[in-house]
């Protein structure tokens, strides 16, 4: 039985209770957007620049090891993702800015995440192409692209906007649970599901569809504005309650100490956990090469259109599982749900490795978004049914939340360094050379997916606590 001089147990009484301003209120459905509008800000950001933007952007910086360098920088930009939540996480919980705990932190973090952008854009604006590495192995291509002064400019640049966005957003992650009482907890998660579809295919469609073409500062103006006008409808919408003394500072020792959850003692966590770092592997094993693979296999030579075009179906695949999902679990149990799930994506993951046109791709892409909403639906509740403590569950789910983020450092590199292994095509052409890898690059990567897929489910039948 933990005591009062337990070192978590302390940590937790230094933090005063602030009561949320709504307390006793109805929230209406302008309160819910203001609250959420955050979450479509990020979202759009992200939606134009990994579907979009940065596949085509180390298209032109870097044509011949493209596949690498943006292993490369997905990996390098999610170890911020992993690490920048749990320090920003704790400083916000002891902010006692009378502003409140969380728009401090959510109003820096986008001054930075714009800034980020802007070096970004002028990094890429004075680029010219890297020639080939010359190189055959891993390292040696990343040593070359170090060496090149406006490569590491973009580098920088886009791991400025990752520490930006991860600041806000770790803050904001704090806001439903401050401000929301517990019975409106689901409508208000509701909305932000809703924000996060909503600002993902934005995102990926608008960059990809409506500004195809365009100058790239022109894609960059238009992320930061979205990014600032729609973040202030939250940072200046929302009302918080300020706390009445500072706490003292974070023993950080002990606070790290206190992230670690034995999986001896919760072996429950401990597989769920596991399960949804193999999903999350092979999902972004795939996400930072769908444009390339539009290129590479399917043979298209502008595939921002595609692209945009497969993510906008899979989101809305997925929104609609995702409803019905969540709903089913709760009558047939998690596990069954994600039993079927699993198994439907790893199968559609192989069918990838087949299609040679267009429709086909889509086909393949509604019904891994099918699938995959169907994950994610009973996701967030598995790791909410596992957690080993409901008082400390906000650092449990920071845990948690590494086995999303853990994955996306590891997966990006090692699957543009599997692609890379079965070598390229140069074709000599009159307005330059063309470059394309191969097929067999691409289809190890998918049965590297689907093998993922399959042992998340697989694995799952050693969770005794949940059906």
């Amino acid at each position: 039985m933990p005591t009062i001089d337990d070192p978590i147990l302390a940590e937790d009484m230094e933090i005063p209770h602030a009561p949320s301003p709504y307390l006793g209120k109805v929230l209406r459905a302008g309160d819910h957007l203001k609250i959420s509008a955050y979450w479509f800000a990020t979202n759009f950001l992200w939606g134009a620049l990994l579907v979009i933007m940065l596949p085509g952007e180390i298209k032109k910086m870097v044509p011949y090891d493209r596949i690498t360098a943006i292993g490369l920088l997905t990996g390098l930009g999610a170890f911020a993702a992993l690490v920048v939540p749990l320090v920003v996480g704790a400083l916000s919980d002891r902010c006692a800015s009378p502003w409140g705990r969380r728009r401090p932190y959510i109003t820096f973090g986008v001054g930075v995440n714009v800034i980020g952008l802007g070096l970004m854009c002028a990094a890429f604006v004075f680029s010219k192409p890297l020639p080939p590495s010359g190189s055959h192995n891993y390292w040696g291509t990343v040593f070359f692209f170090l060496q090149n002064p406006t490569f590491l400019l973009y580098t920088f640049a886009y791991l400025v906007v990752q520490l930006g966005n991860n600041i806000a957003s770790a803050a904001y992650s704090g806001v439903i649970p401050d401000l929301v009482e517990h019975e409106y907890r689901g409508l208000a998660s509701g909305y932000m599901a809703l924000m996060t579809q909503l600002g993902t295919l934005f995102g990926a469609v608008g960059c990809g569809k409506l500004l195809e073409g365009q100058p790239e500062t022109l894609k960059y103006a238009v992320l930061a504005i979205a990014l600032v006008g729609v973040a202030l409808v939250t940072i200046l919408g929302i009302k918080e309650t300020p706390l009445e003394t500072r706490p003292p500072k974070i023993h950080w020792p002990t606070y790290a100490s206190s992230l670690w959850i034995d999986p001896k003692k919760y072996p429950d966590f401990a597989w769920v956990w596991i399960t949804r770092a193999l999903v999350m592997l092979g999902f972004y094993s795939v996400l930072p090469f769908i444009n390339y693979y539009f290129v590479d296999v399917i043979g298209i030579e502008k595939p921002d259109g595609p692209a945009s075009e497969l993510i906008g179906l899979l989101l809305i695949a997925s929104s609609v599982s995702g409803i019905y999902g969540g709903v089913l679990s709760d009558r047939i149990g998690r596990k069954k749900v994600v039993y079927i799930a699993n198994v439907m994506i790893a199968a559609i993951s192989l069918s990838f490795i087949f299609c040679r046109s267009i429709p086909q791709v889509l086909v393949a892409g509604i019904i891994f978004g099918l699938g995959f909403g169907a994950y994610t639906s009973v996701d967030w509740a598995l790791g909410t049914d596992v957690l080993p403590s409901k008082k400390h569950a906000g650092k449990e789910m920071a845990v948690w939340h590494i086995a999303m983020t853990l994955p996306q450092a590891i997966a990006a590199p090692f699957a543009g360094e599997l692609i890379s292994r079965f070598g390229k095509t140069v074709t000599h052409g009159a307005e330059g050379d063309i470059i394309h890898y191969t097929i067999p690059g691409y289809s190890a990567v998918f049965i590297l997916c689907a093998v993922c897929f399959a042992l998340g489910a697989f694995l799952l039948k050693n969770v005794r606590s949940v059906r």
